[in-house]
């Protein structure tokens, strides 16, 4: 009788503690289970952030660029623009260089009578061509050179002795570069070489 008056509290101290372990358990899992959700839920947000950085971070870099690449053809323009700026006054000055190469031809130097015209246009010549030479100017004498088609324009073509074939045997009118870019290419007559014969036929 002593052993089951003993075990009868055991089973109702075993009955009163179950429900609250059952209660706890069950109130334990609900914040488990809110808290994996609000972990689910920062995480989402985490991966939100950090795309939108990561979109941020790309517009800003091709921002940039883009940025680098205005400086970049604003300064190339600009240097362009400073190099050539000149271009259409120079292109008004070649005819009067032309005038004093004429001139030059027209005078001789050994007759007293043209003596000082000639040598006054040779030094005014002289001093201009230095003077556009300052700006980018340079002229273009291919007596003798190469044909090249980039900075000649032929006339036409003899035979001769004196020039191998493709070779300028003659300027007509002298041409001009300004910063290596072509202003005029030099009318040149050019060489069909020595044979006389093969170039009839």
């Amino acid at each position: 009788m002593s052993n089951e008056s003993n075990n009868a509290p055991q089973d109702q101290v075993e009955d009163v503690v179950t429900p609250e372990v059952v209660a706890d358990e069950a109130s334990l899992m609900d914040e488990l289970t809110q808290a994996n959700f609000r972990i689910e839920e920062l995480e989402q947000q985490l991966a939100e952030s950090q795309a939108a950085l990561e979109e941020r971070k790309d517009v800003e870099m091709r921002a940039a660029a883009e940025t680098q690449n205005i400086r970049t053809r604003a300064a190339k323009d600009v240097e362009q623009a400073r190099k050539f700026a000149l271009e259409k006054f120079t292109n008004e000055l070649l005819p009067v260089i032309d005038n004093m190469e004429r001139a030059l031809q027209g005078t001789d130097p050994e007759d007293e009578a043209t003596k000082a015209i000639y040598e006054g246009v040779e030094l005014t010549m002289k001093g201009f061509l230095t003077s556009v030479e300052k700006f980018g100017v340079t002229q273009v004498n291919p007596l003798g050179d190469a044909f090249n088609p980039d900075h000649h324009q032929a006339i036409g073509m003899q035979p001769s002795a004196e020039y191998p074939a493709n070779t300028v045997m003659m300027v007509m009118q002298k041409g001009y570069l300004l910063n290596d870019r072509l202003l005029r290419p030099a009318m040149v007559m050019v060489s069909q070489g020595g044979n006389s014969v093969d170039v009839e036929a």
